[in-house]
């Protein structure tokens, strides 16, 4: 009885990577959503970019950069990566073009819209930029075509919706460095408008939902293993940025009722 159930249920869920290389990509996507979200969360082992870098300690000589410069490098080889197997292969799909324009969005934002205050470490953007780069061409060599057209719109509007949602809350965000007025020579003030008045990162809830809508019209679950190790890694640091809100911020710049990422919700 279970048997035939479970086999019918495997059968619906879109295809995995064939293979053992397929089973050890799928095993480490499942490690990585399974692990992100408490390492992102513990103040000891959370990524050390933006606002939790800390300083060298104890002789540690790792070479820092400029922000801007290790944003490009985590954003620049996912680029590179997929508009090369976009034009070496003749199969093109609609997710490996939402790959290519999350990562030129992502690229002109970092160039041309964000304000930078601090330095980051060289290996960690390197790190982070082939992560970028291996998710990218797994995406753009597993993704099917798109034949329904349900699926095609349903995918499109949520990915529309992630990048427009996610551009509009990091010019949120670089419209307060702009303003002197708003910062009055503090390095951090509390964000608001949009869903900043609800939740600490609604940055990472539409970047989240571009991811999903990646993963939708790619209709390959090794795309939405990409989506789900996302959620876990967005979601823990959006629980570290609360906390570090409600540490930084009076309750009245910063009300301990706000959520993490879902307003009202989490």
């Amino acid at each position: 009885m279970l048997m035939p159930l479970a086999s019918s249920v495997l059968n619906k869920l879109p295809p995995m990577a064939p293979g053992v290389g397929g089973a050890v990509i799928t095993g480490l996507q499942i490690m990585a959503t399974v692990t992100s979200y408490a390492v992102e969360t513990n103040p000891q082992t959370v990524t050390q970019y933006s606002k939790f870098v800390q300083d060298n300690q104890g002789g540690d000589e790792e070479k820092m950069i400029s922000s801007m410069h290790g944003m490009i490098i985590i954003y620049l080889p996912a680029l590179v990566v997929s508009v090369a197997l976009e034009n070496i292969f003749p199969r093109r799909t609609l997710a490996s073009r939402f790959v290519i324009v999350h990562f030129i969005k992502r690229l002109l934002e970092v160039i041309f819209l964000h304000r930078y205050s601090g330095n980051v470490k060289q290996n960690l953007c390197m790190g982070i930029g082939v992560y970028y780069a291996l998710v990218s061409a797994l995406i753009c060599r597993v993704a099917q075509q798109v034949t329904s057209t349900t699926v095609a719109n349903v995918g499109t509007a949520m990915f529309g919706v992630g990048i427009i949602g996610n551009f509009y809350h990091h010019f949120l965000l670089a419209k307060l460095r702009m303003d002197p007025k708003k910062t009055d020579g503090a390095k951090y003030v509390a964000p608001k408008g949009g869903l900043f008045n609800f939740v600490a990162a609604p940055h990472y809830l539409f970047e989240l939902i571009s991811w999903l809508g990646i993963a939708v019209v790619s209709q390959q679950m090794n795309a939405y293993l990409v989506f789900m190790s996302m959620t876990s890694y967005l979601t823990g640091r959006a629980v570290s940025q609360n906390k570090w809100n409600r540490s930084k911020f009076s309750q009245e710049e910063w009300p301990l009722s706000r959520k993490n990422i879902v307003p009202f919700i989490f």
